[in-house]
């Protein structure tokens, strides 16, 4: 698996397939950097809550994360910060939660 090094190249985009495939394998730990309100409105069954604004790569779970967001944007931010802190990450969800959704894959809604 390719790792986060801090260069926008290095980060590897899962489509939702593909990270369709690695959630349903265990080999992958989801990570929703949304803000709690929009995590809870609307989010990826099994997907782990930690918000871009009080986001701490130290404070995230062992094992390769894969990041996401709505559209891709905040979860690219969040991986420069884990670079930043020197904190390895497998990639991110490439169009966010609006590119599953479009994928026809689950949104758990409440």
């Amino acid at each position: 698996m390719l790792f986060f090094t801090g260069k926008k190249k290095d980060l590897r985009d899962f489509t939702p397939k593909e990270l369709e495939t690695a959630l349903a394998k265990g080999e992958v730990i989801l990570v929703d950097v949304r803000e709690h309100a929009e995590h809870q409105a609307a989010c990826i069954e099994g997907a782990i809550c930690h918000p871009l604004s009080s986001f701490d790569p130290n404070t995230l779970p062992e094992g390769d994360i894969v990041l996401h967001c709505g559209v891709g944007k905040r979860s690219a931010m969040a991986a420069e910060k884990c670079a930043k802190a020197g904190v390895k990450i497998a990639g991110h969800l490439a169009g966010g939660l609006n590119a599953w959704a479009q994928a026809g894959l689950p949104v758990k809604r409440r």
